[in-house]
Parts: C-alpha cells; structure tokens; sequence
C-alpha cells in the first residue's frame, strides 16, 4: 500500500472516529417537555429564558433548567410522561436540573429540592428510567414504582414512603426507606456526618390529604373513559377522560371531544404564545384538558360532529397545533414573529384559585366552555351534566365537591402514621426501632 493511500485510509478512520465520539457525547438528548399539570393559587415558573421567574398556568411546559416555586397559597403539579406526578405545596422550589433521553430512550430526571415540601408518585419503567431528587447534600433515587413526601427544612429534612420503596444517599453513606417507614435526617450536622433516623411509621402532613386527592383523581380517570387509542404516554389521559370522550367517526377514526362545545366553539379561542429558549414560541392551551390533544395528533373539523381530535404522530412533539380540514373562517394559531413576551388569545391562560379556595360550593357550567374555569374533579359524573346540557343547550349549574385546604390534616396513610418516630444512628449506620366560574 503506498503511503499515499494509507494516509487517505488513516484520513477517513480519524472523521469516522471523530463522528463516534460526536454520536456518543449527543447520545443523551436534551429534548424533553413535561407537563405543568395543576396549579392553584400564586405559582411561578423560570422557564429557563433568561428572564427569571414569572406567573404559571397550567399547561405551560417545563424543560431542562426550568425552576418551579409556590407562594404561601400556592400549589402545583407536574406530570412526566409515563404519568408520574411531583407535587409541590406552599412556599416551595424545585428545579429541574435534568431532563434527558438515554441512548436506548430511557427517561433520566433529577430534580433539585430548593425548598420546602414535595410529594412524588413516579412509576419508572424497567428499561432504564431514572429518577432522582437532590436536598441539601442528600440524594434520593427511585429504584420502582414509589409515592413518597420530602420535607426540607433549615436543619433536618423528612423522607416519608407511603408506597414501595426509595433508597438515600448522604455524605455519610446509603441507607433505604421501606414503605411506610420513613427517614429523618440531620442536617446540622457537619459534612460527612450527617445522622438520621429510621421508624417503622411517619407522621401526617396537612398537605397529605391533598396529594391523596390528586392520586386519587389520576388513579379513577387515567384508563377510564374506554379509550382505545395506543399512546406510549400517560400525562394528560386522565384530564381527557375526565373532561370529554372518546369516539369512533366514519373518515376520522378513532378520536377525542371536550364536552360543553357548541357550533361556535374553536380549539384556538383560548390560551397563549410562551416562549421558550431553543423552541421559540408554543401554543399553550387554557383548557384543564389542553395538553395531549395540542402536542400530539391533529386537530379536525367533522362535519356534522364539530372539532375533533384525532390521536396520533407520537414520535414528534409539536409546539403549533396540527390542523385538518379547517372551517374557512377558523383562525388557526400564528406565533408572534418577534419578542419574547406572553401573548394570550381569548380567555388567555388560567390557574385555579388559591389554595382553600378551590371551585365554588355551586358552579355555573356555560355551552361553548368546553370544560373551562371547571377544576378537575370537582364535579361528579361531568359526562351526565353534558348530558344534560347537549339536551337543553342551556347553561348547567352543578354543586362541588369540597376542596382540600391547606390547613385540612388528613391521617396518614397507614394506622402507624400518628405514631412517634424511633430508633437513632450515627454517622450512617441504621438501628431501626419498632376553580371559580369564568364568563363565557
């Protein structure tokens, strides 16, 4: 071989080499958008653009570098997509510090506890997902399918486990929190001596009962409704189950209607523009439903059955609604050319009242709202009262079911849950002892 030849060869093995380490360093990808699911009363978001913190909606989506903080009557939720659910109750900060694809497509979250008090119900899945939330200079990992509460305070932080099992790391070393024990670690110990205490019980929160309620909202309606369509994602499925149905319509297939339209009514009437650094501007929707039907899928005009939603293209994230089949005069959404300023569209973006607030003891429920203004799960059988509705085309008034307060202790989730804390270590070892009605 001459030596012409072998460097043109040696030439090419360099770029093909410098292409692996290319291909290895971006086999983590940095695309991933979860969801602002819930939110009651002064929440903020940073949506990583520079411009700090700014008033939350629901629906608003959260990527890598996003920081999430409630006010002193705030609340929120964040759904991921497998359907796992990290909550945050007044006066609390998280950020989300990780937000990435592996090379074989698993999850990998880390979440940084800034302060006060979060509950996470996560299911991973097997092949691979990752989760894991930072406190002070602990570390919690999610090993299965876990609900728990972290409570961060100026010298000590509590690990609670209601269901499966986590496992901690400290400067001082691992140790594991079963379900229904919990974990109360010292934080004013110096670096490397962290001790804490493990008990065969913990002790109830005020927030507890909220968090049930939420769980329990998701457990009823995520595969209610008899929804056949084959989605890889679970955030979102329970609000579309809750808020409208499923359908089968000749040249349409299988999709998706809100109750409570009316001729009238446009899927485009009411949300906003939000811009997002490295997305640039996306439609955020203000229906407490709006956000599987305007990421995935496209939007249809049937005739004879109005707009529908058509499930679908789940392998592409889009940031503008897909449209088909539009009515002449339908205004589809346009992005602002220029700026960086949210920009609302009819009714704009919502969020519930403050916490203790909730819905009104009787809610007036409008044609056209499509599920606006209604907090989810806070009216029985909403399939009944578009019943009702689709017979009278008349506005429904409906009584609602009470809210959880802030200050509304519920008992644990277990008969030890009151009990007092036991058992002590040292230095890592473990010695364990016995919304109101919007005009329309």
């Amino acid at each position: 071989m001459s030596i012409a030849k072998l460097g043109k060869m040696l030439a090419v093995l360099a770029v093909l080499a410098a292409a692996v380490l290319v291909v290895s360093a971006s086999a983590e990808s940095k695309a991933r958008i979860v969801r602002l699911s819930e939110v009651q009363g002064t929440v903020q978001l940073d949506r990583a653009a520079g411009e700090g913190f700014d008033k939350a909606f629901i629906n608003l989506p959260v990527i890598e570098g996003s920081r999430l903080k409630t006010g002193k009557d705030g609340r929120a939720e964040v759904e991921f997509e497998d359907g796992s659910a990290l909550r945050l109750v007044p006066d609390s900060e998280v950020d989300f510090t990780r937000l990435a694809l592996g090379e074989e497509g698993q999850k990998l979250n880390t979440v940084q506890l800034v302060s006060g008090t979060v509950y996470a119900n996560l299911y991973p899945k097997k092949g691979g997902d990752q989760f894991q939330l930072n406190f002070a200079r602990e570390s919690v990992t999610v090993p299965e399918a876990t609900h728990f509460r972290v409570e961060l305070a100026d010298t000590a932080a509590t690990i609670a486990v209601f269901k499966g099992k986590l496992s901690a790391t400290s400067p001082s070393g691992q140790f594991e929190v079963a379900e229904r024990h919990s974990a109360t670690v010292d934080l004013s110990a110096p670096a490397q001596k962290d001790t804490f205490v493990i008990a065969k019980n913990y002790e109830a929160e005020p927030s507890d009962a909220w968090d049930r309620q939420q769980n329990d909202y998701h457990d009823r309606y995520a595969s209610a409704g008899g929804s056949s369509i084959n989605s890889p994602y679970g955030y979102g499925m329970s609000d579309l189950n809750y808020y409208g149905n499923f359908m089968t319509v000749p040249g349409y297939g299988n999709v998706w209607q809100p109750y409570f339209i009316d001729a009238a009514w446009s899927p485009f009437q009411d949300g906003g523009w939000v811009f997002y650094p490295g997305f640039g501007y996306m439609w955020v929707s203000g229906y407490p439903w709006g956000w599987m039907p305007y990421s995935y899928g496209n939007w249809a005009f049937a005739p004879g059955f109005g707009w529908v939603w058509q499930p679908g293209y789940w392998n592409s994230w889009y940031g503008i609604p897909q449209v088909v089949n539009p009515p002449v005069r339908t205004k589809v959404p346009t992005a602002p050319a220029s700026g960086h300023q949210t920009v609302m569209v009819g009714l704009g973006l919502a969020a519930d009242p403050g916490v203790g607030v909730g819905a009104p003891r009787r809610l007036t429920i409008n044609p056209g709202s499509a599920g606006f203004g209604v907090p989810r799960g806070s009216v029985c059988n909403l399939n009944h009262v578009a019943k009702t509705m689709q017979r009278t085309s008349s506005p429904v008034v409906v009584a609602t079911t009470p809210p959880v307060s802030a200050t509304q202790s519920g008992r644990g989730f277990d008969t030890g849950a009151n009990s007092t804390r036991g058992g002590m270590s040292t230095a890592g070892a473990s010695h364990r002892s016995t919304a109101p009605s919007r005009p329309h």
